[in-house]
């Protein structure tokens, strides 16, 4: 397979782990990441174990990622959006790469310009396996716009920083394409639970980063240990207001092994979780659903408001299905367990990469390629999990393999 080169759109994990896969086999493969660190949205997710594995995937991400950093026949461009494919013998492919503020060849990671930079411009990455770690986020930078200010990049002792880099559009040509571009999280913003309003009501990729980062859960308004955390399963899945019908599938195996963490670690923390009906998951799903009982309460129900109280905890109000009346009850920290959307430019690339969309707006699970030399894997297919993403990932570059082969016969 030398000489040969697959482009694949997305450096979440089904990318990821496809461009490891491919790698294996001499093939050149380079990333198109439009976000400024690869990994995607589970590079962000905790390690959930308690006294064992508890299958979460989180540290499969982690060992992708450092894997597919370290291989020198895998290139990672961040920032990068693909404008255009054609295909005409090879594929062709236009992309466009937002600045490189930071030079990843001078930067040492020192993190000098994050404290530096007044106006919170300044974004870290999640893993350490990404280099830089620090981007510039152009939304927040005052150098972008109105050029009033060059602290970080006076300040780097490296000359790593260049607020004067402009984007690059370049043209490449691969023989197989792999679109793996994920899924978005919903925004919550809508809903009657005051979400961006109530410091204390986040949603669980929130929590799972403060994990990560904390060790612990906390209270976001003061920093204190929550005595009393409610999870509200299927925030934004199931909605038929939304004409959102699909499950997210795995809601409620996070915010269950999260309890569960924070229990262990926070014996003083107790947690309900709010829901429809709870989705299996993994094969020893039924014994720890049983544990799961044992340390969490269980209500099924789905709140109807939140109010938040003087001292910043929050009021949450149900209606018991049981006793047929509508209930009350106080919590410190609230968890918004939101469903997975289709991306927004998922569309637009399947439209570009020869793909149908199915109602739901993901790419047609039916369909894995497009019959010319373009694939898909992942949760751009819908929604599933870190395991499931990665065997999708899996079959993906073996029908890569046999396009590969048959082409080049």
């Amino acid at each position: 397979m030398k000489n040969r080169k697959v482009l694949i759109i997305g450096g979440g994990i089904a990318g990821l782990a496809a461009a490891v896969d491919l790698a294996r086999f001499d093939l050149e493969v380079d990333i198109a990441e439009k976000g400024d660190f690869p990994g995607g949205h589970a590079i962000r997710y905790t390690c959930k174990a308690t006294d064992a594995c508890v299958k979460c995937g989180a540290c499969r991400v982690e060992e992708k990622l450092k894997a597919a950093v370290e291989h020198p026949g895998i290139t990672i461009k961040a920032g990068s959006r693909v404008k255009e494919i054609t295909q005409n013998g090879r594929i062709s492919i236009a992309i466009d790469q937002k600045p490189q503020y930071i030079d990843p060849t001078r930067c040492n990671n020192c993190g000098i310009c994050f404290q530096k930079c007044p106006a919170g411009a300044i974004i870290r990455g999640s893993s350490a396996s990404h280099h830089p770690f620090y981007a510039i986020g152009e939304n927040n930078c005052l150098y972008l716009r109105d050029k009033s200010c060059t602290k970080c990049q006076d300040a780097c002792p490296e000359d790593a920083v260049s607020l004067d880099n402009e984007a690059t559009i370049s043209t490449s040509e691969a023989d197989a394409v792999i679109m793996a571009t994920g899924f978005e999280a919903f925004s919550p913003v809508d809903k009657p639970y005051g979400y961006g309003m109530f410091p204390n009501v986040i949603t669980n990729m929130e929590l799972e980063e403060i994990l990560r980062q904390e060790g612990r859960a906390k209270i976001p308004s003061d920093g204190g240990t929550p005595e009393r955390i409610a999870f509200i399963q299927c925030v934004g899945s199931r909605d038929a207001k939304l004409k959102h019908l699909w499950c997210s599938k795995v809601c409620c195996g996070s915010a269950l092994r999260m309890a569960r963490l924070i229990k262990k670690r926070q014996p003083e923390t107790e947690s309900t979780i709010f829901y429809m009906d709870i989705q299996t998951f993994g094969k020893d799903f039924e014994q720890f659903y049983n544990d799961a009982q044992e340390e969490i309460q269980f209500i099924r129900a789905i709140p109807c408001d939140i109010f938040r109280n003087d001292d910043e905890s929050l009021r949450l109000t149900y209606f018991n299905q049981a006793s047929h009346e509508r209930r009350e009850e106080r919590f410190d920290l609230v968890v918004l367990s939101i469903g997975m959307l289709p991306g927004k430019d998922t569309e637009n690339l399947a439209k570009l990469c020869g793909l149908t969309i199915s109602e739901t707006g993901f790419v047609d699970s039916a369909q894995h390629h497009n019959g010319k030399g373009v694939f898909v894997a992942g949760a751009v297919r819908g929604p599933m999990s870190i395991a499931d993403a990665i065997a999708s990932a899996g079959q993906t570059v073996w029908q890569v393999l046999n396009y590969l082969k048959l082409h080049n016969e």
